[in-house]
C-alpha cells in the first residue's frame, strides 16, 4: 500500500508544482489574480487559460500578472500590457473589431450557410419527386 502511495505522489507532483504559490496580500487579490488568469489565454498551449497551463510562458505570464498586481496596475492595464506583446489572441474574449470579425461572426456565418444549403437540398429533393411519391392520387 505505501509503495503505491508513493508512486501515485511521484506520477502526480508535477501537478502539485505546476501553480507556483504567490504572497498575496489577502484574499481578495488572490481571488482577483485567479479571475485574471482564467480570463487570459496561454500562447502556446491548445485554448488553455494560463490558471491551467503548465507551460513555461504561461508560468512566466502569470509571475508578470501578478507583478503588476502588485504595482497597482488595473486589470484593463494588465490586459493591455499582454495585448500590446501577444495580440487579441490572448484574451478570451477579444475585442469586436474589423481584425476580429471572423472570430466574432465566423460561427454564425458557418451555420447561416450551411442552413441554407440544407435548405436548398430538400426543397430540390422535393420538386424532384415524380407526382405519384408526392402523394397525390391518380383521379379516374
Amino acid at each position: 500500500m505505501r509503495v503505491v502511495a508513493l508512486l501515485a505522489m511521484a506520477l502526480f507532483a508535477h501537478v502539485a508544482l505546476a501553480i507556483e504559490p504567490l504572497p498575496f496580500k489577502d484574499e481578495a487579490e488572490q481571488v482577483r489574480f485567479q479571475r485574471l488568469v482564467a480570463e487570459l489565454r496561454c500562447t502556446v498551449c491548445q485554448n488553455q487559460n494560463l490558471a491551467d497551463s503548465n507551460a513555461p510562458l504561461a508560468k512566466d505570464l502569470r509571475l508578470r500578472v501578478f507583478e503588476k498586481m502588485q504595482q497597482g496596475r488595473t486589470d484593463a492595464e494588465i490586459k493591455q500590457f499582454l495585448v500590446e506583446r501577444y495580440g487579441d489572441f490572448v484574451l478570451y474574449r477579444p475585442p469586436v473589431k474589423p481584425q476580429t470579425w471572423l472570430l466574432w461572426f465566423g460561427p454564425a456565418v458557418v451555420v447561416l450557410v450551411g442552413a441554407g444549403l440544407v435548405f436548398a437540398s430538400v426543397r430540390r429533393r422535393a420538386r424532384a419527386l415524380p407526382v405519384d411519391a408526392k402523394g397525390i392520387e391518380d383521379s379516374p
